[in-house]
């Protein structure tokens, strides 16, 4: 511990971090960052670094910004808490819940607000079941899910996700959650079979699901748009549309969980909007308020709001909520960002830097580690392979991914390696410049990382 500094081997001894290896890391300590301004961060070293994942897919609007800021303290100063219990309600929940609705592409009759991701999607699990009941259904309660799939940590939501570091030894997943397949086109198509012949097989395999286990049981399916934390994956062309109809045709509840694309990510306020389907309900969070205060939320159409109302007469209240549900000074830092978002017209400066983007990303499938290099938006993911002609990955003890976030940073630039895969998910207010200076930062460290894999003859 003694190479450790001060900070770091005080976080040792007193922290617990949010996936990480927690027996090495007792060995190599943290990274400890001290301030941020625009794309930038900078640790108690005083080294600069491009925050090429937005701190956790959220900081869109950069660090630093003065009118968030200005927000929240003045909030604080007015009415730093309050609550939505028993009636109550201020007049910050109130705007920032009439603007998610103008916004919403889902049909939103009302709003509920939630801390974080994880609680909105593990909301509307709650929901569905509830609304089920209450419209005489109470045999439609199976949720469908996908391999690979992010949808948070709590015991529901983390039996939405489909990665197995989330669930093993967690006893999880609960009763009625189910996975269908993975749409990485790359990884699980195949020989010969297109984007939209690999969509048609996945939708087809949802039917059948579907089928198996009973149209009246199936209460919904959830998705992310693109799929964050389980590699950056892309749909192939139409899997949307095929899976949309199938949802449609069985009375099958659609939520897209925009935590992630929600907010201009993709080029579009919501990702289902780039991707052209129109899901029940919409799960969001992180770029809501820029990551500055925590909070998330979910979309409530008008049918699941009148069996709300029933089953409020039938038993006296609505049960569920938390006690910073709505907070105010998260509420006034929302709607601060979504105002800058508007009249900075994010969703289009990111459609401008799209190409530049996706150009460099896809230009990294040059480099002879990276087997894929996918992407929309201003998102990407680099796969990481021992072998480009079978697409052969690396054993997993190798951690090359790792290896390369690493020289990734001293190399100036935070990128996050998912398994072997980069995850790239800068803040929105990214330059051109920045832009080049981040790829440039990436090209490096799989340069470095290249090195490192034959020194190692980790091919092998």
């Amino acid at each position: 511990m003694s190479k450790l500094s001060n900070a770091a081997s005080r976080d040792v001894e007193t922290l617990i971090h949010p996936y990480t290896n927690l027996a090495t890391f007792r060995d190599t300590g943290p990274m400890v960052l001290e301030r941020g301004k625009g794309v930038y961060v900078w640790d108690d070293q005083g080294k600069r670094y491009i925050e090429g994942m937005a701190g956790l897919w959220c900081t869109a609007l950069g660090y630093g910004n003065e009118e968030l800021v200005e927000a929240a303290s003045a909030q604080m100063g007015k009415l730093a808490f309050t609550h939505l219990f028993g009636g109550k309600s201020h007049d910050m929940a109130i705007e920032l819940a009439e603007k998610i609705k103008e916004l919403s592409p889902a049909p939103a009759s009302k709003i509920f607000f939630t801390n974080s991701g994880s609680e909105a999607n593990d909301t509307q699990i709650k929901l569905l079941w509830y609304f089920n009941n209450a419209r005489g259904k109470p045999e439609k309660k199976k949720i469908i899910s996908r391999q690979k799939a992010y949808h948070g940590v709590t015991v529901a939501s983390a039996s939405l996700t489909g990665l197995p570091i989330v669930q093993n030894d967690f006893d999880l997943p609960i009763e009625r959650i189910l996975h269908t397949d993975c749409p990485h086109h790359y990884r699980f198509a195949q020989d010969g079979e297109t984007e939209e012949e690999f969509a048609t097989r996945l939708a087809a395999n949802l039917e059948d699901m579907i089928l198996q286990e009973g149209p009246e049981t199936v209460a919904a399916f959830i998705a992310e748009p693109i799929m964050g934390a389980g590699g950056v994956i892309v749909p192939p062309a139409t899997y949307f549309a095929k899976i949309q109809q199938v949802c449609r045709k069985y009375d099958v509840y659609m939520i897209s969980d925009e935590v992630i694309c929600g907010f201009g990510r993709l080029g579009d306020w919501f990702g289902c909007e780039t991707y052209d389907f129109t899901p029940d309900s919409i799960s969001f969070a992180k770029a809501l308020t820029s990551g500055y205060v925590p909070m998330g939320g979910l979309t409530v159409p008008e049918d699941m709001y009148q069996a709300m109302l029933d089953q409020s007469r039938k038993l006296g209240g609505f049960g569920h909520g938390y006690t910073y549900t709505g907070h105010p000074v998260a509420a006034a830092t929302a709607l601060k960002a979504i105002e800058i978002y508007e009249r900075e017209d994010i969703p289009a400066h990111v459609r401008a830097l799209t190409p530049l983007f996706q150009s460099r990303l896809k230009a990294l499938e040059d480099h002879p580690l990276v087997g894929e290099a996918r992407g929309a938006g201003l998102v990407g993911g680099v796969e990481l392979v021992a072998d480009k002609a079978s697409k052969r990955a690396f054993e997993p003890q190798h951690l090359v991914g790792a290896a390369c976030a690493k020289a990734g940073e001293a190399n100036g630039v935070i990128v996050r390696a998912i398994g072997d895969t980069l995850a790239i998910c800068p803040p929105l207010i990214i330059t051109r410049e920045e832009v080049d200076a981040l790829f440039d930062g990436i090209q490096a460290a799989l340069e470095a990382t290249e090195v490192h894999v034959a020194k190692k003859n980790l091919r092998v």
